[in-house]
């Protein structure tokens, strides 16, 4: 399936930012097809460093503080049952879902990588598949059993393309 995946870059110039765009667009497309969305998406991705990050979740969520990840869905789906009929969704002008956009701190991925012990690439990985499931409906507000589905399809996707810890 074709989607629209757009992935800008406020971090260090010494980051191999094709290999990452490469990275960052399979895991996308495997959370999608993990999800059984069945039409084209667009989604935007900014792979920021931690000032960056910092300013938009000073901006968006009144927290003036760094994180991995921050999520901005589009729209309010149901975790793990997307509508039969996506139609609605689409862009007119475009025929895509647009789905959203997502910020990822590769600072931040990389010092929870090595808190974790193992790769920035698997961290990255995680970090996107788990942004992609936001933009679909996902969260984790508590421990309770919505956290547990989400944590559940997060393990699942990142072990079908090899992510696992």
């Amino acid at each position: 399936m074709k989607h629209n995946i757009v992935i800008s870059f406020r971090i260090a110039s010494d980051v191999r930012r094709l290999p990452l765009w490469l990275h960052l667009k399979k895991c996308i497309e495997a959370a999608l097809e993990a999800e059984g969305v069945s039409v084209p998406c667009e989604i935007n991705v900014l792979v920021a460093d931690n000032p960056t990050i910092r300013a938009i979740n000073k901006a968006y969520r009144k927290i003036d503080k760094e994180t991995d990840v921050l999520s901005f869905p589009m729209f309010q789906f149901e975790p793990g049952h997307l509508p039969a009929d996506l139609s609605p969704f689409l862009d007119p002008e475009t025929g895509l879902l647009p789905l959203g956009d997502m910020a990822i701190s590769y600072e931040k991925a990389a010092a929870q990588a090595e808190e974790f012990g193992h790769s920035v690439k698997r961290e990255l990985g995680y970090l996107t598949i788990h942004s992609i499931l936001h933009l679909l409906g996902y969260d984790h507000v508590d421990e309770g059993p919505m956290k547990k589905q989400m944590r559940a399809r997060e393990e699942a996707i990142c072990a079908a393309i090899d992510l696992e810890r």
